[in-house]
C-alpha cells in the first residue's frame, strides 16, 4: 500500500470489467492499464512501483504509459488534505477502466461526484399487506390499549394506522414519547379508536428534525500526470498542464524579450569588462636612471 504514495483510487460509475476495456490503447498502454486495474484501492501504481510489478517495461517507460492513460482519460493524480483542520496532504491517482472526458474529471475532482449520478431507489410505499407484525410502529399502536383500554386498537386498525406511526418514529420519536402523546387528555368515552388515534396522529405529528451541518470537506487539487504541478480541474486537458501539452518531455525555455542580450553577447561583454579592468590595476614601470 502507498504511504503515502500515488495511491490507487478507483472511480466511480465504472462498466463492468471486460477483455476489451483497453483495446482502444498500444499494446504497452493496455498491458499497464490492465495491471493497475487489478491492483486494490490502496496500491501505489507511480512509475517505479509498476516498473516493479511486471517484467516487461522500465521506469521510464511506465511513466510515459502514465501520461498516455492520462490523456486517454483513464486516470488522474491529486493531492488533498486529510481533513480541514489538519496540514498533511496526501497523494492519490484517481483510476477508471471506463475512459472519461476532461469535463467528467473536473466534475468529479471538483465535487466529488459522477457527473452522471446514479438514480436513486424508488420511494417504498408503505401498504397494510404487511411483511413484520412485530415492526416498531405496529407494536406501539398495539400496546396503545395496554396504557389505556380506551384505545384498544384491532390487528386491521394497527395495520391501517402503521404508515403514520411509522412516520412519528421516523422523525426521532421514541416509544415512551409516542405513548404518552397519543394517551394524554383522553375524553371520557371514546366510540371509535381507530378514528381517535388517526386524527390524534395526524394532528400531533412532530416536526421534523434538522440535520446537523455537515463538516466542509476538504477539496482535493489535481496534478499535472507528467510534471505534478498542482492546477485548476479545467486547466488539465488529458491530465497535462499547458507546458507538457506543447512540448513533450522538459517544459519550453520563454522565450526572450526584445532587446535583450543572448548568453554568447552577455558572456563577451563580460569577459571585455574583465580585460578592462585588469589593464587599469597594472602598475606603471619605474623609470631608469639616466
Amino acid at each position: 500500500m502507498a504511504t503515502p504514495g500515488y495511491g490507487k483510487q478507483s472511480a466511480p460509475e465504472q462498466l463492468p470489467r471486460s477483455a476489451r476495456d483497453f483495446a482502444h490503447l498500444p499494446a504497452r498502454e493496455a498491458y499497464l492499464a490492465s495491471l493497475i486495474d487489478h491492483l486494490p484501492d490502496g496500491a501505489a501504481m507511480d512509475a517505479k512501483t509498476l516498473a516493479v510489478l511486471q517484467p516487461h517495461y522500465g521506469q521510464m517507460a511506465c511513466r510515459s504509459a502514465l501520461t498516455k492513460l492520462s490523456t486517454a482519460g483513464h486516470l488522474r493524480r491529486v493531492r488533498e488534505r486529510l481533513d480541514s483542520r489538519q496540514c498533511r496532504w496526501v497523494f492519490r491517482t484517481y483510476f477508471s477502466r471506463t475512459p472519461r472526458s476532461d469535463g467528467w474529471w473536473a466534475h468529479f475532482l471538483s465535487t466529488g461526484e459522477a457527473s452522471t449520478p446514479a438514480a436513486p431507489d424508488p420511494p417504498r410505499e408503505r401498504t397494510l399487506n404487511r411483511t413484520s407484525p412485530t415492526s416498531a410502529a405496529y407494536a406501539a399502536l398495539a400496546g396503545l390499549g395496554l396504557v389505556d383500554p380506551r384505545l384498544a386498537l384491532s390487528a386491521a386498525d394497527c395495520a391501517a394506522l402503521e404508515p403514520l406511526a411509522a412516520e412519528w418514529l421516523d422523525r426521532g420519536t421514541t416509544l415512551p414519547l409516542f405513548t404518552a402523546a397519543l394517551t394524554a387528555n383522553l375524553p371520557p368515552d371514546i366510540h371509535s379508536p381507530a378514528g381517535f388515534t388517526r386524527r390524534r396522529l395526524i394532528d400531533k405529528l412532530p416536526p421534523e428534525r434538522p440535520q446537523p451541518p455537515r463538516p466542509p470537506q476538504p477539496v482535493p487539487i489535481p496534478e499535472c500526470t507528467d510534471c505534478r504541478t498542482p492546477c485548476r480541474p479545467h486547466a488539465l486537458l488529458g491530465g497535462l498542464c499547458r507546458a507538457c501539452r506543447s512540448t513533450p518531455g522538459a517544459p519550453p525555455a520563454a522565450p526572450p524579450r526584445p532587446g535583450t542580450l543572448s548568453p554568447a553577447a552577455v558572456h563577451r561583454h563580460a569577459a571585455r569588462a574583465r580585460g578592462a579592468l585588469r589593464r587599469d590595476s597594472t602598475p606603471p614601470l619605474p623609470l631608469r636612471a639616466p
